[in-house]
């Protein structure tokens, strides 16, 4: 008697990127509706509102797809299974392309267009080429009911005019103008989220920025003289953020409520620093968290942001790194910022913005009354004036002035 096997599935379900998520964004399928997998395999990306996370073939098999791309799923939910029981294939370790569903058709210019599933299927049942149809999904995919709206044109197009043929000479082609092509792609959850985020802070804080300039001279000519035999013995690059990180560190010493939370009625004050450090990516702004800055030296600084900055890049970051900083540093300058106001992130009460640095006529501090062409930043403080008032910003700021234009200061805790 011959045993029949029972086919044995594992799901594929939604990890918890953190906490307070509960749903995420599902990304491209990298295999194919019945591809063979291997255990550990990238199968697609998962985006939150916080960060960007890989799913993994936990097992070895053929790949079941239950979900698509770009669908909201709930964090603990089945998207995909992998039938361990399936034969392997001959040749499985080549790689499979991806695709979201399972679509025959035959070879042609639409197999290389991004579209759904659906979208492939309504496309062949009507004769509808994909290669011509503009798609309004993520990154230009084409969507079911582009190819509905391509499909509706083409009959219209088709159909004889019932009108006679006009006898007056035809209106004379106006010249063509340039492109106006125009695409919609659906906003990414952190995007949604900054949104949310940026909006909650300018209507629920009572916001106030005030401004001072630094002579960048000093600090410039310390990095100059020793950046060499920084990067020789601590193998990173020694740059103006650890200046500014620590320099921000001494004046939330000096001037705690900087270093604050909001919290109610209450003010929720901190013995530590925890200094956000925003990172730019092409999915927007995130602001990973130096913890005990206080306790970190020059090097840890410039080695963290490093490392903050690569990750970031391949959304790598966890959502326990950007959470959770009393206070952010954000440095527009490398972006040929001039000057800016920068936005709260509450419940921190303060932000710091650096920005470039320009040549600028001012007084020579080496002979009053004279001018000289001497590199300058302006610096902003954003602040929540509803627990810091105008005379803490403005000495918080001129303690940061004074550190940066005499740096030694800093090595001897000023």
């Amino acid at each position: 008697m011959v045993r029949e096997t029972l086919p044995m599935t594992v799901d594929i379900t939604i990890p918890s990127p953190g906490e307070s998520i509960t749903e995420v964004t599902l990304g491209a399928w990298k295999k194919q509706d019945g591809a063979w997998i291997e255990k550990d395999d990238l199968l697609a990306e998962i985006e939150s509102d916080k960060a960007t996370l890989e799913l993994r073939a936990p097992a070895s098999g053929a790949l079941k797809i239950l979900q698509l791309e770009g669908d909201t799923v709930k964090v603990g939910a089945a998207v995909a299974a992998v039938d361990t029981n399936a034969s392997r294939p001959a040749g499985s370790a080549a790689t499979q392309s991806s695709a979201p569903a399972p679509v025959a058709a035959t070879a042609s210019a639409s197999d290389s267009v991004r579209a759904s599933g659906v979208a492939k299927k309504v496309a062949a049942e009507k004769g509808v080429d994909l290669a011509a149809v503009h798609g309004s999904g993520t990154a230009g995919r084409v969507m079911k009911n582009d190819v509905l709206a391509a499909s509706a044109s083409s009959t219209t197009e088709a159909k004889p005019s019932s009108k006679p043929a006009a006898t007056a000479l035809a209106a004379p082609t106006p010249a063509l103008a340039g492109a106006r092509n125009s695409r919609r792609e659906k906003m990414p959850k952190i995007r949604v989220k900054i949104a949310e985020r940026l909006l909650q802070s300018q209507q629920s804080t009572a916001t106030l920025t005030t401004f001072n300039e630094i002579d960048m001279t000093e600090v410039m000519q310390l990095r100059t003289n020793n950046k060499e035999a920084f990067e020789k013995t601590h193998h990173v690059s020694l740059g103006f953020m650890s200046f500014f990180v620590k320099a921000a560190v001494s004046a939330l010493q000096k001037y705690p409520r900087v270093n604050a939370y909001i919290i109610g009625d209450e003010f929720e004050y901190h013995d530590f620093c925890d200094v956000s450090v925003a990172v730019g990516t092409d999915r927007g702004l995130v602001v990973p968290v130096l913890r005990n800055a206080e306790a970190m030296t020059f090097a840890n600084i410039e080695g963290a942001i490093r490392d903050f900055a690569t990750r970031a890049r391949d959304n790598k970051l966890t959502v326990d790194e950007m959470t959770g900083g009393t206070f952010t540093v954000s440095n527009g300058g490398v972006y040929g910022s001039l000057m800016a106001t920068p936005i709260l992130n509450p419940p921190q009460s303060a932000i710091l913005g650096m920005h470039g640095i320009k040549k600028r006529a001012v007084e020579d501090p080496n002979n009053p009354g004279q001018i000289a062409l001497r590199p300058m930043m302006y610096i902003a403080l954003s602040y929540d004036h509803r627990i810091i008032d105008g005379a803490e910003s403005v000495g918080f700021l001129k303690h940061i002035k004074d550190c940066i234009e005499h740096p030694e200061r800093l090595l001897l805790g000023l």
